[in-house]
């Protein structure tokens, strides 16, 4: 037993021999009661002193326990009324340098705000948590209704934010305070009153919490709620007050305290210790809504147990009531509420796709079935009842890991004392676009590399073996494989780290973690990777008359076919042929458009083969070009039939078979424009003053231009047209291939490209296939010309731009 200053207490002291000292108060002891030190006169006072001999109110105590009467002044509500004082944790408001806060402006408010407002001014001026300001500056007021039905009053500080320099003070991982209390039994939760006000405005800064009411200009004495720093300036001096005390028996978040132990007795000791802590720095709690040894307790939103963890049953009613979403505001309001309890939704990040895909930037809001879909099932998975259990570094650990082409997920696990994998954690996300284009094997890897990052505190130095469980066979000898890309090597480096082992297992029997990668009524969201050289800015949709998409929507409904399949899907039930999808109406096949039965089919096939955009090429592309966008049974049939017999193809071009003699490959280029050829087609009928084509083809990406001549151009001039129309939008390439034209063998011509750094490579004489691919580009652009200018032969330039489109977009057939 000790007393100073009429303080006493208990503590734990260790005898022996001090020949000038009664007794040594050391650092625990000093710890314990937080005395203020006044450094100058050498002496220690407790803060609160006067403070101990108050007594609460009957309602202040009502719900704590007896045994705690001695720290009755910490719930003492005519206490926590007094102005707190200054301390070195006092909010500062740190400006930007140049910043400058405009005039304050009024608000319009109604009766019952204006008398709302009258009683917070009467009391916190009783209080002197404010005082009146001639501030330059302040910020206007309004009001936000409690759930109780009170109002609150709200400062708008955002321009005082904006201008304010940020406090980058951390505050706690939810999800590490709730895995803290594992293995407690008793719990008791603390609710600090008045938090923010507890903490004095630093002496100078007041002015700037001015703000304007139709009753004058105010100003802020204690810390208000709405300054961006105020959550990291608490957080710091209430982790100072309870630094030793945090994660022994204590976690705390912002005023939120939770105390937890493993027995009574124990427990008993501990909510001393915090409330001692509480007394000593002239904290109050607020005992209403206090809760005292309990087995399990309600906590950021969160019901905690020691070996369990659940949502929060008020929370999950109140997505029950949650209505329909009509816009942006909503989607995002409900989205951040589920975001929070994500860790016990499996398939959370498939789960809300569609609603995602609403919060697009200039994306029209249109809540289609889709969405009403997804935001029922979201709702239906808070009624399940997934309860998470704590993990426990003496058990081994299971991680469950898969991906599919769109997004992957992963579960964590142990094992409790029946034997049964229980879940510790659910994690899922989308895939990032550049992540979708990954092989199988980096997919499933990358599930697995994620997982350990999520849960990396609790695996990385785990005291028995990691057991990942994949349905990716290949992955068992993932720690042995010997051919490494560069991605692989580093993820391999990180995988370095922990200590696991992959367990093959079928995916039937993979299904929680399966379930979060391949839940099939998000399939329609699969995105398909355009695995081409081409940048996509340069593809486009190709359609020989405007409104045939239109035309073909319109015939989908008079089509009876297509408006059953519309109904099974709307009803949910099966479709005749699979992978049909109800898209806002439309009857679509994996993103394809349905084509009813009829003349339409007949057009689509015209459009895409004997427009001028599309080229009168072959079968092959002519299969490509239209499967990117619609499809009808048996369309390969019909488009063959069609391009076999079209009488333009079959005047126009000329037989192809295999070559012939032995043949060796051009080097292949490592990028686009890096390796070119160039040839001239020349003796054309003159057309607007033209009579040749110089064509210039990119061996990397099949690109080509085609520059109209009058004549075939000297070596000077050649070099100009290089410059204008080549160098100018795509660089100097490495190499050039061309014939043995005078102009590609002219000194002019080297000297030219020896300064641009461009080795030339010409052909052997009268033998044109050394350059395949530029001769194969001469044929098609011949071909498309007689195709179109068959009865005009002096038009042939005005279409040569059309032609250069056609070829670009054309679908290359292997």
């Amino acid at each position: 037993m000790w007393k100073v200053q009429g303080v006493t207490g208990t503590f734990v002291w260790d005898i022996m021999s001090l020949p000038r000292y009664d007794v040594i108060l050391g650092m625990d002891w000093l710890a314990l009661v937080n005395p203020q030190v006044d450094w100058v006169t050498r002496k220690i006072t407790f803060s609160r002193q006067e403070c101990f001999t108050l007594n609460s109110t009957q309602s202040d105590m009502e719900g704590v326990p007896a045994e705690y009467g001695e720290f009755s002044d910490v719930f003492c509500k005519k206490e926590a009324d007094k102005l707190p004082p200054h301390r070195p944790y006092d909010c500062a408001i740190r400006l930007a340098e140049g910043a400058k806060l405009p005039a304050g402006r009024l608000y319009a408010l109604t009766v019952p705000e204006r008398q709302a407002l009258r009683e917070f001014l009467d009391e916190n001026l009783a209080k002197g948590f404010i005082r009146p300001s001639s501030s330059p500056t302040a910020a206007p007021v309004f009001f936000v209704a409690k759930k109780t039905g009170e109002l609150r009053l709200v400062c708008d500080y955002r321009v005082l934010n904006k201008h304010t320099i940020r406090d980058r003070y951390p505050l706690p991982l939810i999800s590490e305070l709730l895995s803290r209390v594992q293995g407690a039994k008793v719990f008791t939760k603390l609710d600090l009153r008045g938090a923010y006000n507890l903490i004095r405005i630093r002496e100078g800064d007041e002015w700037k919490t001015a703000f304007n009411t139709c009753f004058g200009c105010h100003e802020f004495r204690v810390m208000p709620f709405g300054l961006c720093n105020a959550p990291a300036v608490f957080q710091r001096f209430i982790n100072d007050v309870f630094r030793d005390l945090i994660d022994q028996f204590v976690v705390i978040y912002l005023d939120d305290i939770l105390i937890f132990s493993k027995d009574e007795r124990e427990h008993r000791q501990h909510v001393k210790q915090v409330l001692h802590r509480l007394q000593a720095n002239g904290l109050f709690a607020k005992a209403s809504k206090c809760v005292f040894h309990v087995p399990e307790v309600e906590f950021l939103g969160h019901v905690v147990s020691g070996r369990e963890l659940k949502m929060d049953p008020h929370k999950v009613d109140a997505v029950n009531s949650w209505q329909e979403l009509k816009t942006k505001k909503d989607v995002q309001r409900f989205l951040g509420f589920a975001n929070y309890y994500r860790e016990f939704i499996p398939n959370f990040a498939k789960l809300t796709v569609p609603l995602t895909q609403l919060l697009r930037k200039k994306q029209p809001f249109v809540w289609g079935r889709e969405a009403h879909d997804a935001f029922l099932q979201l709702k239906s998975s808070f009624q399940a009842d997934n309860i998470l259990i704590h993990p426990d570094v003496d058990k081994p650990f299971v991680v469950e890991a898969d991906a599919s082409s769109y997004a992957l997920g992963a579960v964590l696990s142990q094992r409790d004392s029946s034997g049964t994998l229980r879940p510790c954690g659910f994690y899922s996300r989308q895939l990032t676009p550049f992540e979708q284009n990954y092989t199988i094997w980096e997919k499933e890897l990358l599930a697995i590399k994620v997982a350990f990052e999520v849960w990396r505190h609790w695996l990385e130095g785990a005291r028995h073996q990691i057991v990942v469980r994949s349905d990716h066979k290949n992955l068992e000898h993932l720690q042995t494989a010997k051919k490494l890309n560069q991605r692989q090597i580093r993820w391999a480096l990180f995988f370095s780290r922990f200590n696991f082992k992959v367990q093959f297992v079928e995916g039937k029997a993979n299904l929680r973690a399966d379930a979060l990668s391949r839940k099939p009524e998000f399939k329609t969201n699969e995105q398909v990777v355009c695995q081409t050289i081409l940048p996509t800015t340069s593809l486009c949709v190709v359609e020989g008359e405007i409104g045939l998409h239109d035309q073909i929507i319109e015939a989908q409904k008079e089509d009876v076919w297509t408006q059953e399949q519309l109904m099974l899907l709307s009803a949910g039930n099966r479709t005749i042929l699979p992978h049909l999808q109800d898209q806002n109406g439309v009857l679509v096949r994996r993103g394809q458009v349905y084509v009813p039965v009829g003349a339409l089919r007949l057009e689509v096939i015209r459009a895409h083969h004997d427009e001028p955009m599309a080229g009168h090429f072959g079968r092959y592309k002519t299969v490509q070009l239209i499967t990117r966008n619609y499809w009808w049974p048996k369309m390969r049939q019909d488009i063959l039939r069609f391009c076999d017999s079209c009488a333009v193809c079959q005047q126009s071009k000329t037989p192809v078979g295999r070559p012939r003699g032995l043949l060796s490959s051009l080097p292949v280029p490592e990028r686009p424009w890096q390796i070119i050829s160039m040839d001239f087609i020349s003796d054309l009928p003159k057309s607007g003053g033209y009579t040749c084509i110089w064509v210039v083809v990119d061996l990397f990406s099949k690109l080509a231009h085609f520059i109209p001549c009058s004549t075939i151009p000297a070596a000077p001039t050649l070099a100009l047209l290089f410059t204008k129309h080549i160098y100018r939008l795509h660089g100097a390439p490495e190499v050039i291939t061309s014939d043995r034209a005078p102009q590609f063998v002219s000194r002019f011509w080297r000297h030219f490209h020896e300064c641009l750094g461009t080795k030339l490579n010409v052909s052997s004489a009268f033998h044109p296939q050394t350059d395949g691919q530029l001769e194969s580009v001469n044929g098609l652009l011949e071909q498309y010309l007689r195709c179109f200018c068959l009865d005009q032969p002096t038009a042939w330039v005005k279409w040569l731009p059309v032609a250069e489109f056609a070829l670009q977009h054309r679908c290359a057939h292997v």
